[in-house]
């Protein structure tokens, strides 16, 4: 057995080892070309072939779409709300805590609430499982309930980061992930008894028939360089907003973006409402530890590290540098990157040479570190919540139009 794991370790260090850094240096190239993020000779050559590659892409696009408008692909209906949350570009407008806010409020009026998700980067089923199923002819697999509204049934790596997120923080909601999502949610009606269904990054999702298009955009990048992918961040051209039934305005610091919103609205249905809302971040919380919170007036002042793995590392650290935070040394990663040992072992090495004395991240980078770790240096994580700024009263008659009564508000007298 020596040699079998001598050569186990070989094959590691000579072949895994290259093949993740190669994996992570291209993708790490893709992201700075899709945010513009530097330019060197590689994004000048690359640029205009992803340019070109992008006009197969908005013909297939626009080809679907066309197709479920003259319903020769058609929308299913379930017999229950069901609310789309989505955006027009790839990451980083904050659909996460968007929909845990919704969720709450939706369970807050009664409603049994679901969320959909299509569980992205989580572990697939396995390949001699599904060579079995096409075998037999079985049925396919079931969609998988990361939450019952009990309990949280399934980690971070077999979830996906957001559905996980999500389970945890919201009791009382279901969270079941598949990418077939109309299976999805006749699963969670049969099973959990649900009647309004959250579709998850659901714009661009047709198949399932939305009563309500909620389109979220970021208003600190809000379409990025203007090109589709693989050339820019657009799934799908700003035209397409006129598909929201509400558009809302994330990351905003209050001030007014007249020009950003004269843009959104050459393009919206007119009945579409624009709510502009904020990132609030609330407080910290130790990585695998107690439930306990750390103030943020606690930053002020304190030398820390930061790493992330989010398409948009620059809007964390500017939470944590406007609470008076001083970050010494920062590290960022892939979106979704699954973090190794090695990768932790150097961040906290380089906290610890650089003077920092607390390591911070985010909500979602914390779920997929592995909790038998252990960390030099005190490990935190920032909770991030949403709050309407302007245009609280659409939220709340949109609220109204799925259903239910505010639990909050009093009951008025019979007769």
């Amino acid at each position: 057995m020596r040699w079998l794991r001598y050569w186990r370790l070989k094959f590691r260090r000579r072949v895994l080892r290259p093949l993740r850094r190669l994996d992570r240096t291209a993708e790490r190239f893709m992201t700075d070309i899709l945010y513009e993020r530097r330019r060197s000779l590689g994004t000048s050559i690359a640029c205009p072939i992803l340019h070109c590659l992008s006009v197969p892409f908005r013909i297939a696009t626009a080809l679907r779409r066309f197709l479920y408008a003259q319903r020769i692909l058609h929308s299913q209906y379930l017999g229950c709300p069901v609310i789309s949350v989505g955006n027009l570009t790839v990451g980083g407008t904050g659909k996460t805590p968007f929909v845990e806010l919704l969720a709450r409020e939706l369970s807050r009026r009664g409603r049994s609430v679901a969320i959909l998700s299509r569980g992205y980067r989580s572990r697939p089923e396995p390949f001699w499982r599904r060579t079995m199923r096409a075998i037999t002819h079985g049925d396919g697999a079931p969609p998988r309930t990361v939450s019952d509204g009990k309990s949280v049934l399934l980690g971070s790596d077999v979830a996906g980061d957001e559905p996980h997120m999500l389970a945890k923080n919201l009791p009382g909601v279901a969270v079941v992930t598949d990418r077939n999502r109309v299976l999805a949610g006749k699963f969670a009606i049969d099973h959990f008894g649900c009647d309004t269904l959250i579709l998850d990054d659901g714009f661009q999702h047709l198949r399932l028939k939305a009563q309500l298009n909620l389109l979220l955009i970021d208003s600190t990048n809000p379409f990025g360089s203007g090109h589709l992918l693989p050339r820019g961040i657009l799934r799908e051209p700003p035209q397409q907003m006129r598909r929201a039934t509400h558009i809302f305005l994330t990351k905003s610091d209050g001030t007014e973006s007249r020009e950003l919103e004269n843009f959104i609205k050459k393009y919206k249905s007119p009945r579409a409402p624009i709510i502009v809302c904020c990132h609030s971040p609330k407080h910290l919380r130790e990585v695998h530890g107690a439930e306990d919170t750390v103030p943020l007036a606690a930053l002020a002042g304190r030398r820390v590290a930061t790493f992330s793995g989010i398409a948009v590392p620059e809007s964390f650290e500017r939470f944590l540098e406007g609470e008076g935070a001083i970050v010494v040394h920062r590290r960022h990663f892939p979106d979704h990157y699954r973090f190794q040992e090695e990768d932790l072992e150097k961040i906290f090495a380089a906290a610890v040479a650089r003077g920092a004395e607390w390591v911070l991240t985010t909500e979602k980078d914390s779920v997929r570190l592995n909790p038998n770790q252990y960390y030099p240096l005190p490990t935190y994580f920032l909770r991030v919540e949403i709050e309407i700024l302007r245009g609280e009263e659409d939220f709340q008659e949109l609220l109204r139009r799925v259903g239910g009564r505010d639990r909050s508000e009093p009951r008025a007298p019979s007769g």
